[in-house]
């Protein structure tokens, strides 16, 4: 594994620290949540990141993209985690985008992967049923009808549900409940008669919804890939958006720890700054630690994707559980060393802490995690 970025990656990376610095402060966050914003995100911003590249970095050059690989998009993710910028990046780009590029057939690889990398085609994936992540766990069901589908049940924690063009709808066409088999991939109109979509508020001020659908009548061309094969598709690209999440707690912890220590250097007590007393420097030693931990895994699985080998399931939950960690370990001690004004909304620490949370129960926590990675381990 090389720990060291090439030229075209440390300028990829400079790139977008510019871009969310100067187009997507945290006050843009701020604004969408202020202004209960329709969309929970800037289309106009969006659509600049779109021409900068940031929604085909992996996409292939066939279709409109730069074909940059999961450590261009990774990088891209970091900086995106460091203002809290809202954005399609991971419903569109890492989930639908890949599930897409994974098991889409030629025709729907050139009509979707060409509108995403323009940036204009938003994209949810409709899969979790239940209060925590459980990919395995597929109540909805489709029944095939002729030449068509029939899709009934519910989905929730849609991410980017209420503003999506397209939806990715996992439903069982065989098999029970909690089988791991008979899972198929649908792409769903959401405009479609039967499906109703609740936008939800979630504590990071982020999209997510509620989708239910009635006797939704799709075409057997919408399946995406297999009848019964989803679950091998799931599988692939839940792994490579837990490790692109992972890339953006990677940037929010480091967000944290930055704003923690600048802090430190200005709050006085006793007339002299807080960060001179020891036990603040062994906690902040603490934290610099962890995140360097934290570099190091996440620039693992961003590796392995890219390397496609076969330890990808391993390096994802290893990259998820210990992103998941520390950012509650970040957020908690950035919070404590602000002191009672870190709890108020004149600083920001409180937002990074209300998004580290929700990205930490995002496709599976760290007990999740620690338990599949032992399972795939063999233990």
């Amino acid at each position: 594994m090389a720990l060291a970025l090439t030229e075209e990656q440390q300028l990829l990376r400079d790139t977008a620290t510019q871009f969310f610095q100067e187009r997507v402060p945290i006050a843009n966050l701020r604004k969408l949540r202020d202004t209960n914003d329709p969309a929970g995100f800037d289309r106009d911003i969006w659509k600049e990141m779109s021409n900068l590249g940031f929604a085909g970095i992996l996409i292939s050059e066939k279709y409109g993209g730069s074909d940059f690989g999961p450590v261009g998009l990774g990088l891209v993710l970091e900086q995106a985690g460091r203002t809290l910028a809202a954005s399609p990046l991971i419903s569109t780009v890492l989930l639908c985008g890949s599930a897409v590029q994974l098991a889409g057939s030629a025709t729907q690889r050139q009509e979707i992967l060409s509108a995403i990398a323009a940036g204009e085609l938003i994209m949810a994936l409709a899969l979790e049923e239940g209060p925590h992540h459980n990919p395995a766990h597929i109540a909805t069901r489709a029944v095939g009808e002729g030449s068509s589908f029939r899709i009934s049940g519910r989905k929730t924690f849609v991410l980017d549900g209420h503003v999506a063009d397209r939806l990715i709808v996992a439903a069982r066409t065989s098999g029970n409940v909690n089988d791991k088999s008979g899972v198929t991939l649908f792409l769903v109109d959401p405009k479609a008669q039967g499906v109703k979509i609740t936008r939800t508020h979630m504590v990071d001020s982020r999209n997510a919804a509620n989708v239910e659908f009635d006797n939704v009548i799709v075409r057997a061309d919408s399946v995406l890939g297999s009848v019964d094969g989803g679950n091998d598709v799931l599988e692939q690209v839940l792994d490579i958006a837990r490790i692109g999440l992972s890339a953006e707690m990677l940037g929010l912890v480091q967000a944290v720890f930055d704003q923690t220590l600048d802090y430190l250097k200005e709050r006085k007590q006793f007339g002299v700054t807080i960060g001179s007393f020891q036990a603040l420097k062994h906690r902040a030693a603490v934290m610099f630690s962890e995140i360097e931990l934290c570099r190091s895994v996440v620039l693992d699985g961003l590796s392995a994707l890219e390397a496609r080998r076969n330890d990808v399931p391993q390096a994802a939950s290893l990259a998820k559980a210990r992103l998941s960690d520390t950012a509650r370990l970040l957020t908690n001690e950035g919070l404590q060393m602000h002191g009672g004004m870190g709890m108020t909304d004149q600083f920001d620490i409180g937002l990074y802490m209300k998004r580290a949370r929700v990205a930490a129960a995002t496709f599976g926590d760290a007990n999740f995690h620690r338990d599949r990675y032992a399972t795939l381990e063999g233990f």
